[in-house]
């Protein structure tokens, strides 16, 4: 018998990776024809391969070796699809075999940071900040809940009635979220926020008009003067991309320990240690908070602790790090403006200490951080520092905060985007004598900076 690949014209076979790339533009939601062929070809599959005896085996080899098989298969079937049409089918069963089903193509997509499956009818993505319906379609809740747990249960956690909500992440670093019924009502839902292996440097951030060059310049002499920075803003403001930014500016000599729930921080620098939360296992134990990793890395000698996201106890820990000789840290907090910031500082510090004074919580926050960095999503998807806030200390019993920089928004454009200017305050910062002291010089102008975008 003729070996399938000779019956399989293909002069320069694409890689796995280019294929999908290569038919993710073009796809388009199959037949009802194909969709049953496609679900009897990947029953028939199952019935005939043993995948996990192939487990072993080189990925792309196994990938040809099903492919020639789907091919036999189809040939059995007495269909008169097209061509192009045989070749989608194919290749959505080997998303089903080997991937995610509908969602590699989308995954495969570079441009797309958000994947939104609400049920198995409506899959949303956002590309540059704007969400969009896009045809992807799963057969029925079963389809869409088998993805989910396929998903949960590369990481040892599980999905059903009585866990009916979990995080997760991809091996690619990608976070996801999903809840099913009976908590959701019109059937699972699936959250995946992509893991971006393109990471924007300061420079980039400027070009984009994130920033001014003024003050990306401000915040590179904060970091090499080992002030404490928040970064502050809502879910997709940029917050993370942000923290990975200015962390180019930390010196390649210091030891810096990373702390995340996700580790999607990349340091450049030679001198990293990277810990990472553990979620509870089946039986609900083993978790390891950021709380645990943040005090133990102080027996670690860190120059420099960068967290990836403060959002409970943990936070109580990581002021006294930054008032005990850690000076330099970063990090991240869900908060609306630099005031809310502290605002939420101070009820996360009450969770780990419930019985301190709000006084002595509040003069924690303002001798431990220096300024707040306040990133924003606007309207048309853009995302920029609309604050850069020093907090100067306290007066009476209140957290003084000024101002250096501030995004003025101005209205929008006839095509929707956003139109307004960065504009400094002229205010010379409290902190600039330990900019003198690092050796650090600032031009006088840069207080005055005004930019129009």
């Amino acid at each position: 018998m003729q070996p399938f690949a000779d019956r399989m014209v293909s002069p320069q076979p694409l890689s796995w990776d280019q294929r999908i790339l290569q038919n993710a533009a073009a796809r388009k939601t199959l037949k009802p024809e194909c969709q049953e062929l496609k679900f009897t070809l990947h029953r028939k599959l199952l019935d005939q391969i043993n995948l996990e005896a192939l487990a072993s085996i080189d990925n792309q080899r196994v990938r040809t070796e099903v492919r020639q098989a789907l091919v036999a298969l189809m040939e059995e079937e007495s269909t008169l699809l097209s061509s192009a049409d045989k070749q989608q089918v194919i290749d959505e069963v080997l998303d089903e075999v080997f991937g995610l089903g509908p969602l590699e193509p989308l995954l495969a997509d570079p441009t797309i940071s958000d994947i939104l499956v609400n049920g198995p009818r409506q899959v949303y993505v956002e590309r540059k900040g704007i969400l969009e319906l896009t045809n992807v379609v799963f057969r029925d809740n079963a389809h869409l809940l088998r993805i989910i747990d396929k998903i949960v249960s590369q990481v040892g956690r599980r999905i059903d009635e009585s866990t009916p909500m979990v995080d997760a992440r991809l091996a690619d670093g990608s976070r996801v979220n999903a809840i099913i019924p009976p908590l959701a009502i019109d059937g699972p839902v699936l959250s995946i926020r992509r893991f971006s292996t393109d990471k924007l440097m300061p420079k980039d951030l400027v070009e984009r008009k994130a920033m001014t060059p003024g003050m990306m310049e401000l915040l590179e002499a904060a970091v090499k003067a080992r002030l404490n920075i928040i970064i502050s803003g809502g879910t997709g403001a940029g917050k993370t991309t942000l923290l990975n930014a200015l962390s180019a500016f930390i010196s390649p000599k210091e030891r810096i320990i990373t702390i995340e729930d996700a580790a999607e921080l990349q340091l450049k620098q030679p001198h990293v240690v990277r810990l990472e939360t553990r979620p509870p296992n089946l039986e609900g134990q083993g978790a390891v908070r950021q709380r645990e990793l943040l005090i133990n890395s102080l027996r670690m000698r860190p120059d420099r602790i960068v967290c990836g996201e403060v959002r409970g106890e943990e936070a109580l820990d990581m002021l006294q790090a930054m008032n005990t000789g850690h000076e330099g840290s970063l990090t991240t907090i869900h908060a609306n403006s630099p005031r809310d910031a502290t605002a939420r500082l101070e009820v996360m510090v009450t969770w780990a200490a419930a019985n301190m004074p709000m006084v002595s919580i509040r003069q924690q926050i303002a001798s431990a951080v220096h300024l707040i960095v306040q990133a924003a999503r606007l309207s048309d998807g853009s995302r920029r520092v609309v604050n850069i806030t020093e907090v100067t200390g306290m007066e009476g019993e209140i957290i003084t905060l000024q101002d250096l920089f501030v995004f003025e928004k101005r209205g929008l454009s006839p095509e929707g985007r956003v139109l307004g200017r960065f504009a400094a305050t002229g205010i010379r910062p409290k902190f600039y004598e330990k900019l003198l002291a690092a050796g650090i010089r600032l031009s006088p102008d840069l207080f005055d900076e005004v930019m129009e975008v």
